[in-house]
C-alpha cells in the first residue's frame, strides 16, 4: 500500500512542477500510511480515503513550497501535520513547529516526528494565545479560522522581516475587506492541485512597513 502511495505522491509532485527524491516521497506515504491508521480512533481528518488525504491533504500542503522563505515556520492549529509535517519532510533545513491545542492530536504529532525521524519538528501542545513561542520568519495556517482572527492571534508570533501564509479554498473576499492594523495583504495566489476539485488560494500577509 506504502508503494502505491508513493507512486500517486510522485505523480502529483511533478505536477506540482516539484523534484522530491525518492526517499522523500516514501517518507511521506509512510505519513500518509500513519495518518489513515491514527485517523480510525483520533479523527484527524474528515476524509477517510488514504488516496484522498494524498491529493486533498499532502499535495495541497506542498503547493505551497514555492512561497516559503525563512529558516522557521510556525503551523498553526496543526492537527494532522498539514501543512507542516510534508513541508518539514521536504524542507530538512527548515525548523518547524507543529503547534495545536488538542491532546490527541499533539499526541499524533508527537508519535509521527518519532517514527519519521523528523529532527527539524517541534510538537507544542496550547492555544496559540497563551502560547510562549519565540518569533518566526513564517506562519502558517490551514483552515483554522478568518484571516483577521489568525492576525490577532498569530501575528505577535512572526518575526518583523517575515510573513503570515495562510491556505484558504475560495477566493476570501470577505476576510481580506477585513484586514486591519499593522498587517497588510502582501497577494493572492491561486493554486491549482491535482486531482483535487474546489479552488485553492494561499493569502500573504506582511507587516506594514509604513
Amino acid at each position: 500500500m506504502i508503494k502505491k502511495f508513493q507512486e500517486k505522491i510522485q505523480q502529483g509532485s511533478d505536477a506540482l512542477g516539484l523534484s522530491l527524491s525518492d526517499e522523500q516521497c516514501e517518507k511521506l506515504a509512510s505519513y500518509i500510511g500513519l495518518l489513515d491508521k491514527w485517523n480510525k480512533v483520533y479523527n484527524l481528518t474528515s476524509v477517510r480515503d488514504p488516496e484522498e488525504m494524498i491529493s486533498r491533504h499532502l499535495l495541497d500542503s506542498l503547493a505551497i513550497l514555492p512561497y516559503l522563505t525563512g529558516d522557521t515556520l510556525l503551523d498553526v492549529g496543526s492537527g494532522g501535520g498539514l501543512p507542516g509535517i510534508p513541508i518539514a519532510i521536504v524542507k530538512p533545513e527548515l525548523a518547524v513547529t507543529l503547534l495545536d491545542s488538542n491532546s490527541k492530536k499533539t499526541r499524533f504529532l508527537q508519535q509521527a516526528k518519532a517514527e519519521l525521524a523528523l529532527d527539524n519538528v517541534t510538537v507544542v501542545h496550547a492555544r496559540i494565545e497563551q502560547a510562549d513561542l519565540p518569533l518566526f520568519s513564517i506562519v502558517t495556517a490551514r483552515a483554522f479560522s478568518t484571516i483577521q482572527d489568525i492576525i490577532e492571534l498569530a501575528g505577535r508570533h512572526c518575526d518583523d522581516a517575515g510573513y503570515l501564509l495562510l491556505m484558504k479554498g475560495i477566493f476570501p473576499q470577505q476576510e481580506l475587506d477585513d484586514v486591519t492594523g499593522e498587517y497588510e495583504v502582501q497577494d493572492v495566489v491561486s493554486l491549482t492541485i491535482p486531482d483535487c476539485d474546489g479552488q485553492r488560494h494561499i493569502v500573504r500577509i506582511v507587516k506594514n512597513k509604513g
